[in-house]
This record gives structure tokens, sequence and C-alpha cells, in this order.
């Protein structure tokens, strides 16, 4: 990104694996946005289609560029290349099972623009029922909130807040724009001067908790982490991790592992680290017949489906 950056364009920036049909979906509304945009589109060496599929359709339209990354260099390495070749001043990190609605993008800029301190800014991510989806708002993992996560006892931390988990429960009062510790990776916006700075997203993840480290770097940088409670993006969710869902998990576990050790202050006690590596492969070991179930389902479905 060595290139002056175009003011008021914002660079769009979307991995892709194997992400399916919602792929063509997401493009499509990123072009249809009321913002100017271009999208850069990360292919990490999907073999389903897809990508040939939207550089088929967008061929005329000089918006839209594919980074061919050659193999699945997992996503934070996805978006880095995606970034190395933006133009626009502000940089939107997209995941392509999203559905953006046409203002979007330009209500995220100006918010982003009104205030130089906004570092990286999210909003409220939904499923396609119109579930809130926790993630949207998230306090740092610190290892007693992911212990109240993971176990569940979070749900009764509004009586009583010693048992609060990473997440931020959800609540009526919440302001319209919220300074937050994280928000959630399906779509982040931020300034390009602010990702280069921080030096983009920690490659060492594969997928998952790339999103909270690059947030706590933010921070610790001392610019505002904000999420704009006013703004809803569906997130489909899982379109290129539903056949790979071993894959998914065992970067799950591996990301978690990583940010403990990077910035949790209990890492610092070494039977705590034993304990906690301990911990997490044991619940890798004990999920794995939920993970084996899932990829089975999805071979019978694809097995089942019609061929042309």
């Amino acid at each position: 990104m060595d290139a002056v950056p175009i003011t008021g364009l914002t660079s769009v920036i979307v991995v892709a694996a194997d992400s399916g049909a919602e792929l063509k979906d997401c493009v499509n509304r990123v072009l249809t946005s009321s913002a100017p945009v271009e999208l850069i589109i990360s292919d990490n060496a999907s073999s389903d289609g897809s990508v040939e599929t939207v550089a088929a359709g967008a061929a005329a339209d000089a918006r839209v560029r594919i980074v061919r990354n050659g193999t699945n260099l997992g996503f934070a390495a996805g978006c880095n290349r995606g970034a190395a070749s933006a133009r626009g001043d502000v940089l939107a990190f997209l995941n392509p099972d999203c559905r953006l609605e046409v203002d979007a993008l330009a209500r995220l800029r100006a918010i982003a623009d009104s205030d130089p301190q906004i570092g990286v800014l999210g909003a409220r991510i939904v499923g396609v029922d119109g579930a809130y989806e926790p993630a949207s708002r998230r306090r740092d993992p610190l290892l007693r909130r992911a212990l109240m996560t993971m176990t569940g006892l979070s749900r009764f931390a509004a009586r009583l807040p010693a048992l609060a988990g990473a997440n931020l429960p959800e609540h009526a009062g919440a302001p319209a724009f919220e300074d937050v510790d994280a928000v959630s990776g399906a779509l982040m916006l931020l300034p390009r001067a602010v990702f280069s700075r921080i030096g983009g997203f920690d490659e060492g993840y594969f997928l998952h908790c790339e999103d909270l480290d690059l947030c706590r770097r933010v921070r610790d940088a001392g610019a505002r982490v904000v999420c704009a409670n006013s703004l809803n993006v569906v997130h489909v969710k899982g379109t290129s991790g539903r056949s790979r869902p071993f894959l998914v998990a065992l970067s799950k576990h591996r990301g978690m592992w990583r940010w403990f050790r990077k910035f949790d202050p209990a890492a610092s006690n070494p039977l705590t680290r034993a304990l906690v590596w301990c911990g997490l492969w044991a619940h890798f070991v004990l999920l794995s017949p939920r993970y084996a179930w899932r990829w089975l389902e999805t071979r019978i479905l694809k097995d089942r489906s019609p061929r042309a």
C-alpha cells in the first residue's frame, strides 16, 4: 500500500475460499453501494467455481480486482494480500457471506470520517432470521471471561456481574455508537493509515481470533474500536466452513491459544499456561464427534444434490 490513497474511496476486501453462491450476491451488493468503492477479492485457491463466476460477471467493471493467492493462506494473510493492492483511504474487510444494504458503507464511512480517533468500526451483525449475533460487540476474551462463556455461566451475569463472559449482551439502552474491546470480523472498517500503522492482520492466525487481535492492537495504538449498533448487517455464516468443520475448529482453538499467549496476563504463569493448553485441546477432542457429524452431513447432502 505504498501509493497515495484515493480520498473518499472505500476499498472492500473479501477473502474467498470456496465461498459458494453467497460470494456473487456479496459482490453485487458491494457494487451497488451508494459510496464510491473498489472491490478486491483475495482468492485463497477456491475450487468451487465461485470466483470464476464473479470474474466473468464483473469482467467489464474496473472497480473489481482479483488477487490469486495460489493456496489457502488463511483469513488474516488473505486480508493482508488484498489490502496490499488497495487504493482507497479506508479499508473494509467483509466476509463473503455478508449482505450489505445499499447505504451501509456510506453510513459507516460517515461515522469513521466524523472522528479521527476511530481505528476500527463494526456493525450490529444479525443472522438471516434477524437474530442478533453476540460476537458483534465483545470484551477481550481474558481467561475468566472465556471460561464463563464456554461453560455457559455468562448467562447469569445480569445477576452476578463476576460471571460476565467475552460477549457483551444486547440491551435496549445501547447507544447508536459504542466503544467496545472488539467487533465482529464479519465486517470491519478501518482507516488505511491505522491499518498500515499496526502492520495489518497477524498472519500467525489462520482463521478465527485474528479480528480480536487486530482490535486489541488498534486500541493499544491509542485508537478507538467502535460498534455502530444502529446499522444491521446480515451474516449468513459458515458458507466456506461447512465442508471443513475440523479445519475451522482446529484453527479456532489455535487462534484462542495464540491470543491467550500474546495478550492475557494469566499466560505469564507457567502452570496456568499448561492448564489452558490442556483445557483447549480437551475441549477440541470432546467436540470432535460433532465436527465429524457435520462433515458427514455435508457429504450426504452433496451426494444427494442433483448434478448437471
